[in-house]
């Protein structure tokens, strides 16, 4: 593997998380004017530079698949569960049904059918947001890739448009990190998964949005919607995401969604180093183990080797 290559594979991981912390101040906040766009790591409800749930389930998810090839989903649920119990700062509201259900005891499947039962319509960002490390594990074979995509969606969010757009991120990340230009790789991933019409429509009218028409909602087509808009209306990892993370509302899990695409795109080393050494985090929650974009370094290289 070049050193290109290795490079957009850890860009992935460490843009997914600057995206996120870049984000947290911003988030339910309103969109900012362009005159005023946030640029550096602010303190919110953490500290400046600090990493939320989106990475934090990623890092579970990322555990998961170091532990078990295929991903299982049963032990998947149980770190999701464990995460939960930890008391996180934030959690979707979705997510939150699911794993108190998972809490205490039921199975995965019990819990998720339940839960979307409740509100069949629901198709929050919140497997999208975590669903990189897949993308990193499953290099070099698609089918894999988006098998596990699905399933690791499948776990707290079963809609339709949920396991499709995790599917769809992680191709377009697949095929960003082999340099097949932005445009080309997006229009890939869509023809690779069943997103519904309106949602494909969404991602492939992105670019020609003005910044005013995007919702930014927790709504995964809504965060596809502006991680692609940024992506492809933009030149470089820094622009992508600070347009993103600006448009507010779930500003953080847009950035992570971005940040994953467009570290993929430009690579670790595009990745303004004054938000690198910002970056911190704690993982698992309560150990005491402090994260920065070294040890998500060392993680993408562990996803990639598969150990």
């Amino acid at each position: 593997m070049d050193a290109a290559t290795v490079d957009r594979i850890r860009g992935c991981a460490v843009g997914a998380a600057v995206g996120d912390a870049l984000g947290m101040p911003l988030e339910f906040g309103p969109r900012r004017p362009t005159s005023d766009l946030v640029r550096e790591m602010q303190d919110g409800p953490l500290p400046a530079g600090t990493f939320t749930d989106d990475t934090e389930m990623a890092l579970a998810l990322a555990d998961s698949l170091l532990a078990h090839v295929p991903l299982d989903s049963s032990d998947l649920a149980e770190r999701f569960a464990r995460w939960y119990r930890a008391g996180p700062r934030d959690v979707g509201i979705h997510t939150a049904a699911v794993l108190q259900r998972i809490d205490r005891g039921e199975p995965w499947q019990t819990a998720v059918t339940a839960v979307q039962a409740q509100h069949p319509d629901s198709a929050g960002n919140g497997s999208v947001m975590r669903c990189w490390p897949v993308a990193l594990a499953c290099l070099g074979d698609p089918e894999r890739l988006l098998d596990e995509s699905r399933l690791q969606s499948r776990v707290t969010h079963p809609h339709r448009e949920c396991l499709e757009g995790a599917a769809f991120a992680n191709m377009a990340i697949a095929l960003l990190i082999t340099a097949i230009p932005i445009e080309r790789a997006v229009a890939g991933a869509l023809a690779r998964v069943d997103l519904p019409s309106e949602a494909q429509a969404a991602i492939r009218e992105a670019p020609r949005r003005s910044r005013e028409e995007l919702a930014n909602s927790g709504w995964v087509r809504h965060t596809l919607e502006s991680a692609v808009w940024g992506l492809r209306s933009t030149g470089s990892f820094e622009e992508a995401v600070v347009q993103v993370v600006n448009l507010g509302r779930d500003a953080d899990t847009a950035g992570a969604v971005v940040g994953a695409l467009a570290g993929a795109a430009y690579g670790l080393l595009a990745i303004p180093r004054r938000w690198r050494v910002t970056l911190q985090g704690e993982w698992p929650l309560g150990s005491g183990t402090r994260w920065d974009a070294d040890r998500l370094v060392a993680l993408a290289d562990r996803l990639v080797r598969g150990a």
